[in-house]
């Protein structure tokens, strides 16, 4: 079984959106279907279909968050040793084709979130950076082509709010 390393954040997180998919979403999709199934003949229900597939994907989104959540360790972030990139650090790289610095956080794929610069630890970034040390070079292949990197920096991960 895969297990998810995760924040004591990031499993309230997962937590609150399981119970909103349980209590919210699903009760309201069934009742969607209960009354597009009352309006008769099923093989011509258009309404009926879609809300029947939308159940079944509500379903999946579920089973999916309590799989996640079964597997989870919850990990205290403060003692994370940051002698090298590993899930939940932080890692402060320059970009060698923009000259520019960035910040990553390696974290979850449950936790992941790439436009607040939380990578999981299993992309190809979060895969060509971990086990890395500050002053290496990496070289990483992304969509858009090779990235060439030198990590200035690993830091211990931020706690939520910091």
């Amino acid at each position: 079984m895969e297990r998810h390393y995760i924040t004591r954040g990031g499993m309230e997180k997962l937590l609150t959106e399981l119970d909103e998919w349980r209590n919210q979403k699903r009760p309201a999709m069934v009742k969607q279907l209960a009354s597009a199934r009352s309006q008769g003949d099923l093989s011509e229900n258009a309404e009926y279909h879609a809300a029947r597939e939308e159940l079944l994907r509500i379903d999946q989104k579920i089973m999916q968050l309590e799989n996640t959540l079964h597997s989870a360790v919850l990990t205290d972030e403060t003692s994370v040793k940051t002698d090298q990139v590993r899930i939940l650090t932080r890692v402060r790289i320059l970009d060698h084709s923009k000259n520019v610095e960035r910040e990553f956080t390696l974290v979850s794929p449950a936790e992941a979130d790439p436009a607040e610069g939380r990578i999981s630890h299993q992309s190809p970034v979060g895969q060509g950076l971990m086990g890395r040390k500050v002053g290496e070079m990496v070289e990483i292949q992304v969509p858009a082509g090779t990235v060439s990197w030198t990590i200035l920096e690993i830091l211990p991960i931020q706690a939520p709010g910091g």
